[in-house]
């Protein structure tokens, strides 16, 4: 193989007629130009003779007696870049691997089964990890030597990657019984992560104020977040706060999530021109981000900043949510109405050239007046704030500009929306960062979920049905004749059977589709995926596996109960089975609820922190939970109640509209039953429990009894 193509993009790759090659890919590839992973894409070209994941490579090991080298990454990833230019770009590596190595690729993305095992392999190894991931395995796929970004030659206290191939392919010949042990003992911890054992705990609220007390600790005072840097956004935990902060009367709790959504959005971590929040910031204070945009961070941070505003009424944080949706929608949408993965973190071979400005391109993109005032709003300057040239941050806020001469408020609010849009627009002339265009099952269960809920508190019913438009396309190109969903699609094809991750969250999405626009057919598919979920990935014993009971099993079915990015599987599970048994009156999805709560719950260990979705559950589960239902004539009359729903932080209500059109909903739950209203005033019964207010037959009436749940610690404050 040739190393003169690895610089091909994905487009030209897609192009490639694969009917006319060699099953190796022939001289000009390897078998990764096969794949439809822009990842794997991203290295068919190399010289190295990659393989897959799958049983080729590892029958290919056996029957040549050597050890595989697994490399784990994804394509929006700035060190897999460094990496794959250093390395496997280069024709001395590529020789050793071939001379001595079964060399295997995997998109994490794709395949987080394999990526999970072998990061906590590395975990166990060296205590941290992190992408690329570069491991050592037995012709058996059992882990002897893990680590991240490894250069060609050694620097920086790091070891060579040819050296170590070198010396290690020594010992398989030499000592390998110590390898082999190595990978035995190893394997063998592995195999001990997924025995949990059996816990019954109490479902109350210690864990929850463990929680508090250890953000409390962590709270960085004066850049908002927790610990130093890299500061990552966590926004799950910050709805969680959210949370805390009415359950226990805590303001501060409420004052941690307000300035941590706030110093973000003032950062360059997210993006000031095209909004948009980058991975995480390298430093403290959020203003130089790790460029790469994730379609979860978007999602999750939309959530955070709604719950914001719903518990605060801050406009500010529902200007958040808006912004991050515009991103979303402008940028990581497909034609047939999923979403992408997510945007590199580099362009033109350098990390964060496509959102960086000198005050000279400023000037030359905008007229004399609002390049002064963008390049002070802004924070641009000569000096720059990374290599040279500068970050957008919001350096300076409408108000503070005003008080400088540059207008009144208002007029200075209008002239900066019109200089960032124009930036916006001389930017998008650059040429931008690589798009995974793959379309993932559960992250957009997750963004669908997200902007349906926003769309319905904020009063967009076109996000609404853009979310609508992105779950019936996983529904339908991601789900086979057999009916089992997917993990991943792209270039029209499914592929990798769908994890307890892609079925947890798809069946969150769809409940946020019911509760905002109240169509039966989308709890009815949420109550599937629901009970799908249940029958593919439960142990038996109350908790649940990552990998179904008819997927490979890679040194196990993998069992993951630490939120990370995403948050875990099994805690999104725990509160799909809490709301959709309030919204079906169903016992025993409540009961399963409460059965992985407690297995969950007494393996928090010292972090509850790290368990943010969990506990977010057990908030739900504790209550006081609400079930609204709305009888009426027609869907419109039941508009008002519903607005006086999602003006206020409940998290957990439920709501139900029962029409006299349509009576499907009789199916699904007995909660409707003789309370279609045909013919009489729209009608209001929310009830608690085994309790139900009396019926309210006005929006304001409503509201007066909502009210009567607000409990105290919703206000932001300042910590």
């Amino acid at each position: 193989m040739s190393s003169a193509n690895h610089h091909i993009d994905i487009a030209t790759l897609d192009a490639v007629d694969r009917r006319t090659l060699p099953a190796d890919g022939g001289p000009d590839f390897n078998r990764l130009i096969f794949e439809r992973s822009p990842y794997l894409l991203q290295h068919a070209a190399n010289p190295v003779d990659w393989y897959p994941w799958g049983d080729e490579a590892f029958a290919r090991a056996r029957a040549e007696d050597k050890p595989v080298f697994l490399s784990i990454g994804y394509s929006t990833c700035h060190w897999c870049h460094v990496m794959a230019a250093e390395s496997f770009a280069d024709p001395v590596t590529a020789a050793v691997l071939a001379r001595h190595y079964i060399a295997v690729k995997v998109d994490r993305e794709e395949r987080p089964d394999v990526d999970a095992v072998y990061m906590n392999a590395c975990q166990l190894m060296t205590g941290s990890g992190g992408w690329p991931l570069t491991l050592l395995l037995t012709p058996g796929r059992e882990p002897f030597f893990a680590a991240t970004y490894l250069p060609r030659q050694a620097r920086g206290g790091l070891p060579g990657l040819i050296d170590l191939l070198e010396r290690v392919a020594e010992l398989w010949q030499a000592q390998r019984p110590l390898l082999l042990d190595s990978a035995s003992r190893l394997t063998a911890a592995l195999a001990a992560l997924e025995q949990r054992p059996p816990a019954t705990v109490p479902l109350d609220e210690r864990p929850l104020r463990q929680a508090l007390a250890a953000w409390r600790t962590a709270f960085d005072r004066r850049h908002g977040g927790f610990g130093g840097a890299p500061k990552f956004p966590t926004p799950h935990a910050l709805s969680l706060l959210w949370r805390l902060a009415r359950r226990l009367a805590a303001p501060d709790a409420a004052g941690m999530a307000a300035a941590t959504l706030t110093a973000i959005r003032g950062g360059g971590v997210y993006d000031q021109i095209g909004f948009g929040l980058h991975r995480y910031a390298v430093d403290a204070g959020w203003t130089v981000p790790h460029f790469e945009k994730m379609l979860y961070d978007q999602a999750l941070f939309i959530l955070a900043a709604l719950d914001g505003y719903q518990a605060t009424g801050d406009m500010a944080f529902a200007g958040m949510a808006r912004e991050t949706a515009d991103y979303l929608l402008r940028d990581l949408r497909i034609a047939e109405g999923g979403f992408c993965c997510g945007e590199d973190a580099d362009s033109e071979g350098a990390e964060g050239t496509f959102y960086l400005w000198t005050p000279q391109q400023v000037r030359a993109a905008l007229p004399p007046s609002l390049a002064e005032l963008a390049c002070r709003a802004f924070g641009i300057d000569e000096r720059g704030n990374f290599e040279g040239r500068s970050i957008p941050t919001r350096a300076a806020v409408p108000a503070e500009l005003a008080a400088a001469g540059y207008g009144d408020e208002a007029e200075v609010a209008q002239r900066l929306d019109e200089a960032r849009r124009s930036l916006l627009a001389s930017r998008q002339e650059r040429t931008r960062p690589h798009r995974d265009d793959k379309i993932l099952a559960g992250w957009n269960g997750l963004a669908a979920g997200a902007l349906a809920r926003a769309g319905a508190v904020l009063d967009e019913p076109v996000w609404v049905e853009a979310a609508a438009a992105a779950l019936a396309f996983v529904q339908t190109a991601l789900v086979g004749d057999d009916g089992r969903l997917r993990r991943s699609w792209r270039r029209g094809a499914a592929a990798v059977p769908g994890f307890a991750e892609d079925y947890a969250w798809l069946a969150w999405g769809l409940t946020e589709l019911h509760q905002a626009r109240q169509e039966a057919g989308d709890l009815e598919q949420a109550l599937h995926w629901n009970e799908e979920t249940l029958r593919l990935f439960a142990d038996g014993e109350g908790d649940l596996w990552e990998s179904g009971a008819d997927a490979e099993a890679v040194l196990g079915r993998g069992r993951t109960v630490v939120d990370g990015a995403l948050p875990a599987a099994g805690s999104v599970l725990a509160l799909n089975l809490l709301r959709l048994g309030d919204l079906t009156g169903t016992a025993r999805l409540e009961a399963a609820a409460e059965r992985l709560l407690r297995r969950r719950l007494g393996q928090l260990g010292g972090h509850p922190e790290a368990h943010a979705q969990l506990l977010a559950a057990l908030d739900y589960r504790l209550g006081p939970r609400q079930q609204l239902v709305v009888g009426c004539a027609s869907a419109r009359q039941a508009a008002g109640f519903l607005a006086e729903v999602r003006k206020r932080f409940l998290p957990a209500a439920v709501t139900l509209v029962r029409t006299a059109e349509d009576a499907r909903l009789d199916r699904l739950t007995t909660l409707t039953h003789g309370r279609d209203r045909a013919g009489g005033a729209p009608t209001a019964w929310l009830c608690s429990g085994t309790s139900c207010r009396l019926p309210a037959e006005s929006a304001g009436e409503l509201g007066r009894q909502l009210d009567g749940l607000t409990r105290p610690g919703t206000a932001a404050a300042t910590p």
